[in-house]
């Protein structure tokens, strides 16, 4: 097979192939040998039985007024098509993250992920509320008060895995996996394009005075390792990110660096820590943190695969 052009690299968008998916179900569904019991039962049904962190959970069958609690449950429901009416952000003044692109820009915030507003999420009439047992266990009776209310067990779980239980609960299982599919895909041509096995990769990001580096089970930590880098050795103290002071910036060092700033554009962002020691950070790379951090999900994972793709190439 010919090697793939830059142009058919690029994985199709979220919104084409969850199209593609509902339409090869539907075109199976025509054929009666080809729809199982339990199909049918599933699709006549208006609600269905979700099991979460909290047991289970009848939402419905379709849900079409959902408000999201935690970031991969808007980039995936956004992903599959099911943009929430509500979600809450990590920063309000940011707001919902441009890079999910203009479908999601009519999205209303709802307080942010640490402390969401049960006011108005209450006020936008949900079907669906998708939140995190590790941020918000607190409010779930008051939450299941509004509208059936499904809660992954934490945001440091695998994010596919988050994912995955996002697709349940909006009834998109198969259309879910096809997107983690695609996602390995995009790993598995930028890998074998570019050869990086046995080079390290180190992301960190600044702030309040630290600098945190994130481990192989962060988000954007394991797309650098699944295009076949590895994330120097530490302990991780049962964490995703451990914090470093600025003094000890020299065990962050590695074959790429990157650090995540809010404007890529503007070079004053890096740590003057890092560019003290530029010897030790001979290839550093400024990144969106928008995607990188709090864009956790398959929409996120291809824009941050895509600015690895890039940097390797410029490194040509």
């Amino acid at each position: 097979m010919p090697p793939l052009s830059p142009a058919s690299r690029r994985l199709r968008r979220p919104a084409l192939l969850v199209g593609l998916v509902l339409a090869a179900l539907a075109l199976s569904g025509c054929s009666a040998g080809s729809t199982t019991p339990a199909a049918t039962d599933s699709m006549n049904a208006d609600t269905i039985t979700v099991t979460h962190a909290r047991g289970e959970a009848e939402v419905p069958a379709q849900a079409k007024r959902v408000v999201v609690l935690e970031p991969v449950a808007l980039d995936a429901s956004v992903a599959l098509g099911v943009v929430p009416v509500g979600a809450a952000v990590l920063n309000e003044a940011a707001g919902i993250p441009s890079y999910l692109g203009k479908a999601a820009s009519g999205i209303e915030t709802v307080g942010t992920v640490t402390e969401p507003n049960v006011e108005k999420i209450a006020a936008l009439a949900p079907d669906l509320i998708i939140g995190t047992e590790s941020r918000h266990s607190a409010l779930y009776d008051q939450l299941s008060s509004v509208a059936p209310t499904v809660f992954l067990a934490s945001q440091a779980d695998p994010w596919k895995d988050n994912v995955k239980l996002v697709g349940k609960a909006l009834s998109l299982a198969d259309a879910a996996d096809t997107l983690l599919a695609d996602y390995d895909a995009r790993c598995n041509e930028v890998k074998a394009e570019f050869a990086v096995e046995g080079e390290t990769a180190q992301l960190i990001r600044p702030r309040d005075g630290l600098l945190t580096v994130y481990g192989p089970e962060s988000f954007a930590g394991s797309t650098l390792e699944c295009v076949g880098f590895t994330t120097p050795v530490r302990d991780w103290q049962n964490s995703i990110s451990v914090d470093l002071s600025p003094e000890k910036v020299l065990e962050a060092s590695a074959n790429l660096v990157v650090v995540t700033t809010t404007n890529v554009d503007d070079p004053s962002t890096m740590p003057e820590a890092i560019t003290a020691n530029a010897s030790s950070f001979p290839n550093v790379h400024l990144v969106d943190q928008s995607y990188w951090i709090t864009g956790v999900g398959p929409m996120g994972g291809l824009k941050v695969l895509d600015d690895i793709e890039s940097m390797l190439r410029d490194a040509r």
